[in-house]
């Protein structure tokens, strides 16, 4: 029923307010489609969104949850989608408000989505991973080129390939680059070059083109197709902005055609300035170290010794002449020391001599029994004694005997 008031009887703004919360919230949800032009996200769960009439300057503030938002994908500014809203009144203040109850991309949001959750799981399995990507040989054999047949993308890598290295040879497979046939014909030209023993690299090639357009190279079985490939691939599509999941995978993104050109084989100018100029470093260091041997083989030759050997034969045989002077010294010296140490025994020796004793005056007598007689008591009066003197012996009978003590006895040391 609709409410009555007057001057006199105004309605509470409360009731009024309540009323149009009523009647707003009988509503219920509606899907609408709108314009993202700004989305706020907060660090709770709820986030608001602005949505925006694509052809009115129409616009509501929508709350949505992260859930709803998490599950939509990546959404940038400008991104169309369908939102499941159910408009609601706040009775505090009267203000109304969008819940956002479901969020979906549609058009090429809905395709951006898409391709967000497939680039998602495949580097989740590790196919992006850049420590898995292949090195580029220096020098092709051969190059396989993956192109649209008389392609701007095609005529650019083979005349960069060409004013580089022109010696440089070509396997070239002619594949659709957009449509729905376009990805199955390149995973099939991906797996012949894989397999042809001379191609060394392989190099994708698109020039630009609309989002659409670039969607075959963002095809998963391609994605997989070339992270299983063997030979090195090179992804050159579109232009510098456009990323398809191929430049992901790829063991090179080239930024344009043009730029795979480059990438692929080395600049024959380049390397010959190169080769000339290290062979210039070369001829310089060998000189160098020519005059270097030729200075310290002139030094050895600028020596003493070299501009007269016998020099130092005559400095050794000089030490050699002095050392056999001094050795013939010392031999001299103790030949002298040990003669006068033999004369000085000789002469203590001829000392001790008996001879010498006997020289003095003194004699040695043997008694009968032919020993010597030291004392009286060895032999009696009668006995025949021999005396040996210095000059000769004499024989004597003893006549007496006088014993007398012992210190009477002369000392027969001289």
């Amino acid at each position: 029923m609709p409410l009555t008031s007057s001057p006199d009887t105004p309605v509470p703004l409360r009731v009024v307010v309540g009323e149009v919360k009523k009647w707003v919230e009988r509503l219920g949800e509606i899907w609408v489609e709108g314009q993202v032009v700004q989305l706020n996200r907060r660090a709770g769960s709820l986030h608001f969104l602005t949505l925006r009439d694509k052809l009115a300057d129409t616009s509501v503030s929508v709350t949505v949850s992260t859930r709803t938002l998490d599950a939509a994908g990546p959404l940038a500014d400008g991104a169309t989608v369908a939102a499941l809203l159910k408009p609601a009144v706040f009775a505090s203040n009267g203000r109304l408000v969008f819940d956002c109850h479901d969020l979906r991309p549609v058009g090429i949001g809905r395709l951006l989505a898409q391709l967000e959750q497939t680039k998602r799981l495949l580097r989740a399995e590790g196919l992006f991973d850049p420590a898995l990507k292949q090195r580029l040989p220096f020098l092709p054999r051969r190059i396989g080129l993956i192109t649209g047949a008389g392609s701007a993308a095609e005529r650019d890598v083979l005349t960069n390939v060409q004013d580089r290295w022109p010696a440089a040879v070509f396997e070239i497979r002619h594949t659709q680059v957009q449509g729905p046939s376009a990805a199955a014909q390149v995973i099939e030209a991906v797996a012949g070059l894989d397999r042809h023993p001379e191609v060394d690299v392989i190099v994708i090639a698109r020039g630009g083109g609309s989002f659409e357009d670039l969607l075959p190279f963002s095809d998963e079985g391609l994605v997989r197709a070339v992270f299983a490939c063997r030979t090195p691939v090179v992804s050159a599509i579109g232009h510098e902005v456009d990323t398809p999941l191929l430049d992901h995978v790829a063991d090179l993104r080239a930024s344009t055609p043009t730029d795979a050109a480059k990438r692929v084989v080395p600049d024959v100018a380049e390397q010959s300035r190169g080769v000339r100029q290290a062979r210039d470093r070369l001829r310089r260091a060998v000189a160098a170290l020519h005059a270097a041997l030729q200075a310290q083989l002139d030094g050895v030759r600028a020596r003493q010794v070299m501009r007269d050997p016998s020099g130092v034969l005559d400095l050794h045989a000089e030490r050699l002449e002095a050392t056999r002077h001094r050795l013939r010294r010392a031999v001299a010296a103790d030949v002298d020391a040990r003669v006068r140490e033999v004369d000085h025994l000789t002469l203590r020796l001829r000392s001790l001599s008996p001879q010498r004793t006997l020289a003095r005056g003194y004699a040695i007598l043997v008694g009968p029994a032919t020993t010597t007689v030291t004392s009286v008591a060895q032999v009696t009066p009668g006995d025949r004694v021999t005396a040996f003197l210095a000059d000769g012996e004499l024989t004597a009978d003893v006549a007496s005997i006088t014993k007398t003590r012992r210190t009477d006895v002369p000392d027969p040391r001289p």
